[in-house]
C-alpha cells in the first residue's frame, strides 16, 4: 500500500526532525493499539503524530518566552507562568482569552506586534500560530478516513511561522524595543533554541503539506517572497 509505504519511510524522520537529542534515560512514548484506529489510514496516524508534536513545541516556546519575558504572563492574572501556560495548552483549556478581542490565528499573531495593545502578548502570539495551524487541520487534532486535509492550508502554515519568526526577532516599538525577547545574539552566550523549535514547527507542516499531497495527487503552489515585507498567507 502506497500509504503504508510513506507511512514508514516519513515518520521516522518526524520523530528524528522534531525530537532533538534523545534523552537516555527517557522512554520512547508509544501508545498502544486503539479500536478507533481501524478508521484511520496511514496518512491519518501521520497527521496526528505531526500536530502533536506541533502542539508541544508550542508549549515549549510559549515557556520559554514567559521566562524571557516574565511581566506578560502576570497581565493576564496567573498566579505562576505555569498557570499562564495551562490557559492554553492545559487540561482545563477554555479557550476563552476576552484579551485577544474575539481574534484569531494570524489576526491574534498581529495584536503581538501592536504597540496599543496591552494584553499578554506571549499569549497572542502562541495562541495565534496554535489556531493558524489548528485551521489548516480543519480545526481537527484526531483524524478517520473520511477526513481530508487541504495539502495548500499546510504550507501556508509553515509559510506564515517563517514570518511570525522574523516579525518576532525584528519587529521593534516606537522606542526601539523588541516587542517580545527571545534569541540572544550578543554575549558570551549566544542563545538560538527558539529559532530550532521554530525550525521545528516549520519543518513539521511543511513534512505533512508533501504528504498529504502526494497522497491526494494534489498540487501545492508554492510562493517566494520576501519575510521582511510578506504579509500572512490566508488558511
Amino acid at each position: 500500500m502506497n500509504g503504508c509505504r510513506w507511512m514508514l519511510l516519513i515518520l521516522p524522520l518526524l520523530l528524528i526532525g522534531c525530537g532533538g537529542t534523545p534523552d537516555r534515560n527517557s522512554p520512547i512514548k508509544t501508545r498502544q493499539f486503539q479500536m478507533d484506529d481501524i478508521a484511520k489510514s496511514d496518512v491519518d496516524m501521520v497527521a496526528e503524530i505531526q500536530i502533536r508534536f506541533s502542539m508541544e513545541h508550542l508549549r515549549e516556546l510559549m515557556e520559554k518566552l514567559y521566562r524571557r519575558n516574565p511581566r506578560e504572563w502576570r497581565k493576564g492574572g496567573a498566579a505562576s507562568l505555569e498557570q499562564a501556560v495551562d490557559r492554553v495548552f492545559g487540561i482545563g483549556r477554555t479557550g476563552h482569552f476576552p484579551e485577544l478581542q474575539q481574534k484569531r490565528g494570524t489576526d491574534a499573531v498581529m495584536l503581538t506586534f501592536d504597540e496599543d495593545y496591552r494584553g499578554d502578548r506571549v499569549l497572542a502570539f502562541i495562541e495565534g500560530l496554535r489556531g493558524m495551524i489548528l485551521a489548516a487541520h480543519n480545526d481537527k487534532q484526531t483524524f478517520y478516513l473520511t477526513d481530508e486535509l487541504d495539502p495548500q492550508k499546510l504550507y501556508n502554515a509553515a509559510r506564515n511561522i517563517e514570518i511570525a519568526t522574523w516579525k518576532l526577532g525584528h519587529t521593534r516599538d516606537s522606542a526601539g524595543r523588541l516587542f517580545l525577547v527571545s534569541n540572544q545574539m550578543v554575549g558570551p552566550v549566544i542563545n538560538l533554541s527558539y529559532e530550532r523549535l521554530f525550525g521545528k514547527l516549520i519543518a513539521l507542516q511543511d513534512g505533512m503539506a508533501r504528504i498529504v499531497a502526494q497522497s491526494s495527487n494534489r498540487r501545492i503552489k508554492t510562493i517566494i517572497q520576501s519575510v521582511a515585507s510578506a504579509v500572512f498567507m490566508p488558511i
